[in-house]
């Protein structure tokens, strides 16, 4: 499976941004997550969905991002509301708690005014 990452721009404090991820096959079975990594700093896992519609999310971005699946049309989005500086970075998705595909590119998200 390979999986592509879209949506990313650049938006000021307090915007908004929907990232998608589109996988090339079947994610019915994978626990997937969004994935984010700003300069200098470790890939963070900051959302997940599991296979049972489960949603997680890191402290930091709780009550602000909103993570979802379509498993008919194999994508993963990432409603980002209430944008911070801090939440730039570049977002990736991949599996979580299992082995992962390929890292895409990543898309770029820059929050600044």
């Amino acid at each position: 499976v390979q999986l592509q990452a879209s949506g990313g721009g650049l938006v000021q404090p307090g915007g908004s941004l929907r990232l998608s991820c589109a996988a090339s096959g079947p994610i019915f079975s994978l626990n997937m997550g969004w994935y984010r990594q700003a300069p200098g700093n470790e890939r963070e896992l900051v959302a997940t969905v599991n296979t049972g519609g489960f949603t997680n999310y890191v402290d930091s971005v709780k009550d602000r991002f909103s993570v979802s699946r379509d498993n008919a049309k194999n994508t993963v989005d990432l409603q980002m509301n209430s944008l911070k500086p801090e939440d730039t970075a570049v977002y990736y998705c991949n599996t979580y708690g299992m082995i992962w595909y390929a890292w895409g590119q990543g898309t770029q998200v820059t929050v600044s005014s």
